[in-house]
């Protein structure tokens, strides 16, 4: 099943764009304050996203299981709640969503650590 993978890595490469730019408007503002939302979205968005994209990749028998898809959107949610949560706990408004997408991130995580060790790595042999 191929449309795990690309979902992964399209998705990551979107969210590594967004980081991108967020980096950029950083530097040339000399306003490096959210730089810890801004790294959390490229870790999650795009380092994990591509780890577990080549992961399933990889291994065709994990994603073609229905908590692939699972797997994908609890990711995905994970990084659109976590990076602004993350922003605005430090700007001092709300700690809330940064809670919520950390236990988003431990489950997603936990979901991956499930599935490596159900199906392993690799093509069924």
């Amino acid at each position: 099943m191929h449309d795990i993978p690309k979902s992964f890595f399209a998705t990551g490469a979107i969210f590594a764009l967004i980081g991108m730019v967020w980096g950029i408007q950083m530097s040339a503002t000399h306003d490096h304050t959210l730089s810890p939302a801004h790294g959390h979205l490229n870790l999650i968005g795009f380092v994990a996203m591509s780890i577990f994209g080549t992961y399933y990749a990889l291994t065709p028998q994990a994603a073609a299981a229905a908590m692939s898809r699972v797997h994908f959107w609890l990711t995905s949610l994970t990084v659109v709640i976590l990076a602004p949560g993350i922003a605005l706990a430090i700007k001092g408004q709300t700690e809330m969503l940064a809670q919520l997408g950390s236990v988003l991130g431990v489950v997603s995580m936990g979901l991956f650590a499930w599935t490596v060790l159900r199906h392993g790595v690799g093509s069924a042999r």
